[in-house]
């Protein structure tokens, strides 16, 4: 993935929203730092729950998901910037999304492996993500971009998305699933923990129970929230608040359910878009 400095610190005429996608309710992570730190801001949120999930899927397949939910998002909702809110989807998408896109396009990846390096003490640092996320190498291959000086240990987790998609966020089963996948970062003594999928922070609990004390958690949502919020600086309203739109390729219904219990009663009247078949 290559990197590219992009000009983004611009000002809108019109009220235009942040749009923010993901392949179900782990992007809600990013959303609710957005509004929580951003909060003049509109954004629309879409899950593409109808095709979850994009982690054991070829990354080509995860490619063409990802142009055609940024097409809809631009054409339907004039979205001014957009944030792809699942990892999976920026190692497959990213650089193409910028060459095809005439908004700014931020990535999860970038901001949290940089967040994560500056935390450590030891230079030790784990990354967990899905299948596919870690198969693409995304982050070495931005480890050596941005010149980290870190030992990188990365390690899949099947099954945690699962949980968090049905709402089940803790408990014995995560617990006991956690404990088995996460031995390899345990293993190689990190001191910092990258939650290289934005559904994990809602297991941060269950995660940190598992690794200890002393290890920190970094969540790339958060730490692309932060960057969204530098990079508006100058397109800031004081005392409007914003609008937010949440969308769903699946059952809108189920979408609202969940991602209430996830991301708080500000979820409300979730939309339903079909993808032609």
């Amino acid at each position: 993935m290559r990197q590219r400095v992009v000009d983004v610190r611009f000002r809108t005429v019109a009220p235009r929203p942040i749009g923010v996608f993901d392949s179900g309710f782990g992007g809600l992570t990013v959303a609710r730092a957005l509004i929580d730190l951003v909060p003049d801001q509109d954004l629309v949120y879409f899950g593409d729950t109808g095709r979850y999930p994009y982690g054991p899927r070829d990354l080509d397949e995860v490619r063409e998901f990802a142009i055609e939910i940024a097409d809809h998002l631009v054409e339907r909702y004039g979205i001014k910037l957009l944030v792809v809110a699942c990892n999976t989807a920026s190692a497959a998408a990213l650089d193409d999304l910028r060459d095809k896109l005439a908004i700014p396009v931020l990535g999860v990846i970038e901001p949290g492996i940089v967040a994560a390096a500056q935390v450590s003490r030891s230079g030790r640092v784990g990354v967990v993500g899905t299948v596919g996320l870690v198969a693409s190498g995304a982050y070495p291959q931005s480890v050596d971009e941005h010149g980290l000086d870190i030992e990188l240990t990365t390690c899949a987790c099947p099954g945690f998305v699962e949980f968090v998609e049905r709402g089940e966020v803790d408990g014995e089963g995560i617990a006991v699933l956690a404990e088995r996948l996460l031995s390899p970062v345990k293993d190689a003594d990190v001191d910092t923990l990258l939650l290289g999928c934005t559904h994990y922070p809602y297991l941060a609990r269950t995660i940190a129970d598992v690794m200890g004390r002393d290890v920190v958690l970094v969540s790339s949502a958060d730490e692309t929230a932060f960057e969204v919020r530098r990079l508006l600086v100058e397109d800031r309203t004081p005392g409007y608040v914003g609008q937010h739109t949440f969308v769903s390729s699946g059952d809108a219904n189920v979408f609202e359910a969940i991602g209430r219990k996830l991301f708080g009663a500000e979820l409300a009247g979730a939309r339903q878009h079909r993808w032609p078949s």
